[in-house]
């Protein structure tokens, strides 16, 4: 459920800085492509599709994604995409085989260039001086 969840956020977030963010807009420029995160059990996917600078989203698995990137269970999927390093803990899902990759490898790299502009920006805290 909470895999399901991140998913159906991923895309709400996505689909929101496709609108505001300049920065992330730039990212999808020229990108006419449709992806999906799933597990490898078949129990969940999502599938996004970027197009004319925007991204929207869909439940369910996507008739030809250009590329898919599938997890071994819905709480590994979790685990990985909420992990500190998340580079390190792709990496390592590769390896073991619990991460797998279909279609191109380039465009899976893109997708995680795209995910820093979804991470809410820290406040910076403002220390008071004891009096």
């Amino acid at each position: 459920m909470k895999f399901r969840f991140l998913l159906w956020m991923l895309g709400r977030l996505m689909a929101k800085a496709s609108r505001d963010n300049p920065a992330f807009q730039q990212q999808l420029a020229g990108k006419d492509l449709t992806f999906q995160l799933h597990t490898l059990d078949g129990k969940l996917a999502r599938h996004f599709v970027v197009k004319d600078q925007r991204v929207t989203s869909k439940r369910g698995a996507a008739v030809a994604a250009d590329f898919a990137i599938g997890f071994k269970d819905a709480g590994y999927g979790f685990a990985t995409m909420n992990a500190k390093n998340k580079q390190l803990a792709f990496m390592q899902g590769i390896q073991n085989k619990d991460i797998q990759i279909q279609g191109n490898p380039a465009l899976v790299i893109w997708f995680q260039g795209l995910t820093k502009f979804l991470v809410p920006k820290k406040k910076k805290s403002v220390e008071k001086k004891a009096a």
